[in-house]
């Protein structure tokens, strides 16, 4: 690994983002990637979430500036849109790099 990029005080490990790294979170990112703009119902039912685990990972996710959140009404329906930040595509091509690094360092 490269020593400045990747790797931490701890025995070489990458010093990977925990934000990005966990799961749930990995997943909404990934899918607002792709899709650049998401609503909340669409996260939902795409990731599995409940609406109060999803709401969290949320909620971590743009204190981080990885995501933002734009509440509107349509006639009188509330609808949350999200999508990546310019930090949150930094983040997320990051963590690809490390993890790519990482796993072609592994032995055979």
């Amino acid at each position: 690994m490269r020593s400045n990029d990747t790797a931490s005080d701890k025995g070489g490990l990458p010093d990977i983002d925990p934000v990005v790294h966990a799961p749930a979170r990995l997943a909404i990112l990934g899918l607002l990637h792709v899709a650049k703009v998401a609503d909340f119902l669409f996260l939902e039912k795409q990731t599995g979430l409940t609406r109060g685990n999803l709401s969290t990972h949320l909620a971590r996710l743009e204190a981080s500036g990885y995501i933002a959140v734009e509440k509107k009404f349509e006639g009188r329906i509330p609808r949350t849109l999200l999508h990546l930040t310019d930090a949150g595509r930094e983040a997320l091509r990051k963590y690809r790099q490390q993890m790519n690094d990482a796993i072609r360092e592994l032995p055979e």
